[in-house]
């Protein structure tokens, strides 16, 4: 039993904690002048404030995911190996699918408060390039026969992925107009909508997410280290 909760301690507060904030999130009424434990009543929002812990954290998870791949296909042209290869095309492949959820979720969101599943908001198109990106880099790797050119081409255009990445969805949309908070002039989420309760919902939605997208990349690591060595005995 010890040595189960040294080894899951992290992954049993994460779940834990994503699903405080989503049971507990998605129960709390809106406020309507009523005292009491709340989530702000926001024109054009509503409801859809809820999205808050599902939608922001997927993308902070997402961005943790490929930070760490992009650290270790920096590590591999330092110094190359198979394993560092394998987080880097790991911890990328999950980033892709948080970010793929992160955009739908975003589509829903945007459904709802916007009128359209997709409007001409440099973040959204921002975003949307960024996955193409990365579908090129997960392409480049399944075209590519030979491990070690492969591993360096791979890892080369990762860190050139991240960083254009980073600059359509964090840096561009805050240099024009965009609808999303934050970006082009507008405010972002303040004391006004992200009030203390919202607030005691989203960190641990935000901390459990990205709990959650480290034990998926685990698994699937070692699941493509195991079909690697499977492979190699069968050859």
């Amino acid at each position: 039993m010890e040595s189960f909760l040294k080894q899951f301690w992290w992954k049993i507060i994460g779940i834990g904690l994503l699903m405080f904030a989503i049971v507990t999130g998605l129960w709390i009424p809106l406020y309507h002048g009523v005292e009491g434990l709340s989530f702000p009543n926001l024109p054009i929002l509503n409801e859809s404030i809820r999205n808050l812990l599902f939608h922001v954290p997927m993308w902070f998870a997402m961005v943790f995911l490929l930070l760490l791949s992009f650290i270790y296909s920096i590590s591999y042209l330092v110094k190359p190996d198979r394993m560092k290869d394998n987080y880097a095309v790991g911890f990328a492949q999950v980033g892709v699918l948080f970010g793929a959820l992160g955009i739908f979720t975003g589509m829903v969101w945007a459904k709802s408060t916007w009128g359209a599943f997709w409007t001409n908001d440099p973040k959204l198109n921002g975003a949307a390039i960024g996955m193409l990106i990365y579908f090129a880099y997960l392409i480049l790797r399944s075209s590519v026969e030979d491990e070690m050119k492969r591993g360096k081409l791979a890892a080369s255009y990762n860190i050139f992925a991240f960083i254009m990445y980073i600059a359509f969805i964090f840096v561009i949309p805050r240099l024009t107009d965009s609808l999303h908070p934050g970006n082009g002039g507008n405010p972002a989420f303040s004391s006004y909508d992200l009030d203390n309760t919202l607030r005691m919902f989203f960190y641990p939605s935000t901390l459990g997410w990205i709990a959650l997208s480290m034990w998926i990349s685990s698994i699937w690591i070692r699941y493509n280290s195991l079909t690697q060595e499977y492979e190699e005995y069968e050859d």
